[in-house]
């Protein structure tokens, strides 16, 4: 007897020890996405959506705060959950089965995204020594996306969440951690950015390639990267036998198809990854891999918004972005310029589409730069945007905007919204930057007034019959207009003249 029981429990205790180890293998099974890691940050006041993959029919638990969740995988291991809102606070540690991800707070998420300018790090902007000498703020953290360009969506990365610190921040988004810091000083609470910025990347790169299919505004666009593929595919399929020449152009063409300007595939290779998770808002600072288009970016931009607002399921959340720099030589007799018509279609998007704001600094580019090295205005300026329309503090944070103009013989009158505090012009106080055209069209440059109620007076010599004026209409523009708050009068136009950029290839 004593024989039989031993073997019974040796029996029972393989028994026992194979159905553990099948649950542990079931449980290693379940993934998360890297959004999710240690030091990340979740979004206050708000369900936030956990989501990942699993054995087909597994059961996922997750927890954090004294709540549980739970999801079982689906036939393709895809499986999700919403936490209930949590309030800003935290470490805590969320567990999903045997997976546990630790030092997460709670506070304020917002997705730091666009080109160069966004990409653009701590260590090549102002004061890089000071400014990582002062990054002790263990509540404000970060997420570094690679830069990858397919046509696949990309489900996860290798990057993870970071904690401000001396030896952290060099490398990440300047404006990114200037923004940040603001919201973290005047709020109090925790602060994550998700940065996914792609230096040179075109804005169509950002939008489901669907999307841009059913819009027949793109079909110029949509069918010359049509035309490419079916060469590079064509290439590629015969690539053992092709000519020198021939493999010269496969090597130039697999840029393209894995690069940053092709459709869809930024939306792919990198959004995709995150998209979905619980933000606030986002800031994008990009728009000068478009300025060739600029007339088709008054709808591109729009459509890039409106199709992450709806795919990340949260609303109208609020957009900010920074209007293009001033760039290139200063030319007193350029009437003409792409990047001011860029300037104007990202004005225009605030017309377009609610929850939306524009930083403008076009007093703080660089001419021989296309990435000025002062980021910490940009940041502020955003900040304000942010803090003002978001957080309910009362600071001024639209730039002067033109409204309406009145024509009184030789002269035109112009009235302007926004004007905190009045005008301060720079440097001298005359206000300077205007243009004024007659019937023929011809561009001349203008001298200008403040005078009652705020209001500016515009007038040339030898335009006798005004009928348009234009305000920092260049690349680089000689300006000096700002409100009492000392932010720099928006440029635009009275008219609507057909311009430069016409193409929308």
């Amino acid at each position: 007897m004593q024989s039989l029981s031993r073997v019974f429990w040796k029996r029972a205790t393989v028994a026992v020890a194979a159905l553990l180890s099948l649950a542990t293998a079931a449980q290693a099974e379940v993934k998360l996405p890297n959004i999710f890691t240690d030091h990340m940050v979740l979004q206050q006041g708000q369900k936030n959506k956990v989501w990942g993959k699993a054995a087909p029919d597994e059961e996922v638990t997750v927890s954090i705060g004294g709540q549980t969740h739970k999801a079982k995988g689906a036939a393709d291991g895809s499986w999700s959950v919403f936490l209930e809102p949590l309030p800003v606070g935290g470490p805590h540690q969320l567990k999903v089965n045997n997976l546990v991800i630790d030092d997460v707070l709670v506070g304020e998420v917002w997705v730091c995204s666009g080109q160069s300018n966004m990409q653009w790090s701590v260590n090549a902007s102002n004061d890089p020594d000071l400014e990582r000498l002062a990054a002790k703020f263990p509540k404000i953290r970060m997420i570094n996306f690679p830069q990858v360009g397919t046509q696949e969506p990309i489900w996860s990365h290798d990057r993870k969440w970071e904690v401000c610190a001396p030896d952290k921040i060099g490398n990440w988004s300047a404006v990114g951690f200037f923004f940040a810091r603001q919201l973290h000083l005047t709020l109090d609470v925790p602060v994550g950015m998700i940065n996914n910025a792609w230096g040179g990347s075109a804005c169509e790169a950002w939008i489901a390639r669907d999307v841009l299919a059913k819009d027949e505004k793109y079909k110029p666009l949509m069918e010359r990267w049509v035309g490419m593929e079916k060469v590079y595919n064509e290439l590629l399929a015969k690539e053992k036998d092709l000519t020198e020449e021939q493999k010269k152009q496969l090597g130039g063409m697999r840029g393209n198809m894995g690069g940053n300007s092709r459709p869809g595939n930024i939306y792919n290779g990198v959004l995709k990854s995150h998209l979905g998770y619980g933000i606030k808002g986002a800031i994008w600072y990009q728009g000068e891999s478009n300025a060739g288009r600029a007339y088709q970016y008054r709808d591109l931009f729009p459509l890039m918004i409106d199709s992450w607002r709806k795919e990340w399921a949260q609303g109208d959340f609020p957009f900010y972005w920074v209007q293009l720099a001033d760039f290139k030589g200063e030319n007193p007799n350029q009437f003409d310029s792409d990047w001011a018509e860029l300037r104007e279609a990202q004005t225009m998007t605030m017309s377009r589409l609610p929850n939306t704001g524009e930083a403008v600094i076009i007093d703080i580019g660089e001419g021989k730069d296309i990435h000025p090295k002062n980021k910490v205005d940009v940041g502020r300026r955003l900040a304000r945007w942010a803090l003002a329309k978001d957080y309910k503090v009362q600071i001024p944070h639209h730039s002067p905007q033109y409204k309406s103009m009145e024509k009184q013989g030789n002269k035109i009158v112009l009235t302007f919204d926004h004007l905190d505090g009045g005008w301060r012009p720079f440097d001298v106080n005359e206000p300077r930057g205007f243009i004024v055209c007659g019937p023929d069209k011809k561009w001349v440059p203008a001298k200008a007034a403040l005078v009652k109620d705020n209001k500016i007076e515009v007038q040339a010599d030898g335009v006798a019959d005004p009928i348009a004026v234009r305000y920092g209409w260049a690349d680089n523009p000689v300006v000096n207009l700002f409100n009492g708050a000392g932010l720099p009068l928006t440029p635009f136009r009275t008219d609507d003249f057909p311009g430069v950029t016409i193409n929308n290839k």
